[in-house]
């Protein structure tokens, strides 16, 4: 068991390395967008701090991808201190900030519940800010006009970019939340390979035990230890 216990942790410890990789390269960039992958200690609670700016919109989502039972708490906490989000024992969620104030947002996971596991708990955080929209539309308007552009809507040009950005966003994210899953997927299908593994093996030396113990047993119900004299 207590061998189990420990290819368990370095598993979960290289499957950690693998996606916090990927996930560094995905959260640089220019926006507010992040992913990030953790190990959650038993019987602790982690928390994170998301800043944001006042009348944006923030949408957060998190996933277990190994531990037992697969499950964690989570709860999402405003700048002013107000809970707005409180789930118990969950496997996954996706929860939205329609109105977003100016602060810090904590983001709290909690496996005080259990006592042995750890989990690994992947989560992202995706913010949408009016004050990017509003430099963004700044930048449009001091753009010069010339005489090449002056026959296109300088505003469908903007639109189409816009929508073509957003549909972009949003494959970035479903591609990384797929890639954790995928990861997810591969721990498990590799745990249980092991766990197979190591039960066959032991199922095949107590059945060759238990044959040559009847064997055994046989020859010795047909020995004639008795001497007969003539």
């Amino acid at each position: 068991m207590g061998c189990e216990w420990r290819m368990m942790s370095a598993g979960l410890c290289l499957l950690t390395s693998l996606i916090l990789t990927v996930d560094l390269t995905l959260g640089f960039g220019s926006n507010k967008d992040m992913q990030f992958t953790f190990l959650l200690s038993a019987g602790s609670t982690e928390c994170f701090y998301q800043t944001t700016a006042r009348s944006g919109s923030m949408e957060v989502g998190y996933q277990v991808i190994a531990g037992s039972g697969l499950v964690v708490g989570f709860a999402l906490i405003s700048p002013t201190g107000y809970r707005l989000v409180s789930d118990f024992r969950r496997s996954d969620g996706i929860h939205m900030v329609d109105s977003t104030e100016d602060g810090d947002y904590r983001l709290c996971f909690d496996n005080s519940f259990s006592k042995l596991s750890e989990k690994m708990v992947f989560f992202e955080v995706n913010i949408n800010s009016e004050r990017s929209s509003v430099g963004g539309s700044n930048e449009w308007e001091d753009m010069a006009i010339t005489e090449s552009m002056g026959e296109y809507n300088m505003e469908d040009i903007r639109a189409q970019m816009d929508s073509v950005y957003q549909h972009l966003e949003r494959s970035r994210q479903i591609l990384a939340v797929l890639r954790v899953r995928e990861a997810r997927d591969r721990y498990l299908l590799e745990d249980n390979l092991w766990r197979v593994s190591f039960w066959s093996c032991l199922s095949l030396l107590v059945m060759l035990f238990v044959a040559v113990t009847q064997i055994y047993t046989l020859k010795r119900l047909f020995d004639d230890t008795k001497r007969v004299c003539t």
